[in-house]
């Protein structure tokens, strides 16, 4: 597994995810529940959105860095920690588990990969020269 194949998974299925509710938010609420704040779900869906493409666009250019592996990890953890906290406190529906679960394996993708097929940039000599003057 290559971190450029985890990242196009990432950003194929938090696109679809957080497109669904703009393209047809009544299937959206039927599946994961009604909802009190509708704007609170606009914004989450636009992040998801942007980060998903975001994903998505490095892991086609086979461009995914150190950063864009710890967006994917650190988003995937954060909103499994969240679907587990509020459905097991019975605040949102359960269904939400099941994004937990795929955010769980997203990670674990992430981490099988490693750096195999990681993006390599060579340092322009002139930032180099730079960073050592500044030891």
């Amino acid at each position: 597994m290559k971190v450029y194949v985890v990242s196009i998974v990432q950003g194929l299925y938090w696109f679809v995810t957080g497109i669904w509710p703009f393209l047809h938010l009544k299937s959206f609420v039927w599946v994961t529940g009604p909802k009190q704040d509708y704007w609170l779900l606009y914004t989450v869906a636009v992040l998801i959105t942007v980060i998903g493409a975001v994903l998505l666009a490095a892991g086609l250019r086979r461009q995914v860095t150190a950063e864009i592996k710890w967006l994917g990890i650190g988003g995937a953890a954060g909103l499994a920690g969240i679907d587990l906290f509020y459905a097991l406190s019975d605040l949102i529906s359960d269904i939400y588990l099941l994004d937990a679960a795929g955010e769980a394996i997203l990670i674990l993708l992430w981490l099988w990969a490693g750096t195999k097929g990681m993006a390599r940039f060579k340092q322009n000599r002139d930032d180099a020269s730079l960073n050592s003057s500044k030891l």
